[in-house]
């Protein structure tokens, strides 16, 4: 195999709890995560020749050890071995520094990917144990689907699949600094928490509407003070009939959930109008096949 080609689905958080800081600095949390599909485009092409190579369709993107994806293909490389090299065609359409974990989606679909090429033999399990040290997110991206999420996020459970339903993104101009809205919630004493075992039923009896209800992020209690733009985009999903909007991540994409496509587009068109978001998709919900 000498040429592969991948898709590398954003998530979003239908839930997600801060249950405390811990001493190396990480945080625990409770997360149900699910993929949508909304994706990046993947391709890696072997060389005769050693080391990587890398291009990407947006300038600002790095090409070196600083970008996930290439770091994921040096690990491979440098654990098995691997004679020749690899150059890696990205192809970003997922909002960057988004909270949809698109760099640790890249290097999902590289460590998946360079196992089949190089036949490395890994399981899914092998692969999410070194997916996690190039970041937390990494081993879901593997995974994929719905899942509940514990530890700093590498504690997966795999869930039933949530109710198809269209998913309207919208991520606004602006830049969140993961490291300093996580800083910001450990100086506060006093939040509301989600109800992450809501959702978790609301999963399970196939209900769309109570999933939607118990959705919450415990990190828009920093990021929605900081950025009222967040609560504004929340209010025109919600307005034109969301089920529920929420922040992805840390942000700053705010998700809305719509029983009608047609009302996933409305409330696109209304968010460009008012120019809240400089990146608007309206796509679905990604069922993922269990190994």
């Amino acid at each position: 195999m000498d040429r592969i080609e991948l898709r590398a689905l954003g998530k979003i958080n239908l839930g997600l709890d801060v249950i405390g800081k811990r001493d190396d600095g990480y945080h625990d949390v409770r997360m149900v995560m699910q993929t949508v599909n909304l994706y990046d485009q993947i391709i890696l092409e072997r060389k005769k020749e050693p080391g990587i190579s890398m291009e990407t369709n947006l300038s600002f993107l790095p090409v070196d050890g600083s970008n996930l994806a290439y770091r994921a293909a040096r690990m491979l490389i440098d654990e098995f071995h691997i004679k020749g090299g690899i150059h890696i065609i990205l192809h970003k359409r997922i909002p960057v520094s988004a909270g949809m974990a698109g760099g640790s989606a890249n290097a999902a679909s590289v460590l998946y990917g360079m196992n089949r090429m190089f036949g490395l033999g890994l399981s899914f399990h092998q692969l999410q144990e070194r997916g996690v040290t190039l970041g937390a997110d990494v081993p879901y991206c593997i995974m994929r689907g719905t899942a509940f999420a514990e530890g700093i996020g590498e504690i997966l459970t795999p869930l039933d699949p949530c109710p198809k339903c269209s998913v309207l993104l919208a991520k606004p101009g602006i830049s969140v600094s993961t490291k300093l809205v996580y800083g910001r919630l450990d100086s506060l004493t006093d939040y509301a928490h989600p109800d992450i075992y809501g959702i978790l039923d609301g999963i399970r009896e196939q209900d769309i509407r109570k999933i939607a209800s118990c959705m919450g992020n415990v990190l828009e209690n920093v990021t929605v003070e900081e950025y009222p733009v967040i609560e504004k985009i929340k209010e025109i999903m919600k307005q034109e009939g969301a089920l529920g909007a929420m922040m992805s991540g840390s942000g700053p994409t705010v998700f809305g959930l719509y029983e009608e496509r047609d009302a996933a587009k409305a409330a696109a068109d209304r968010i460009k109008d008012l120019k809240l978001a400089r990146q608007v998709y309206v796509t679905s919900i990604h069922h993922a096949r269990r190994k």
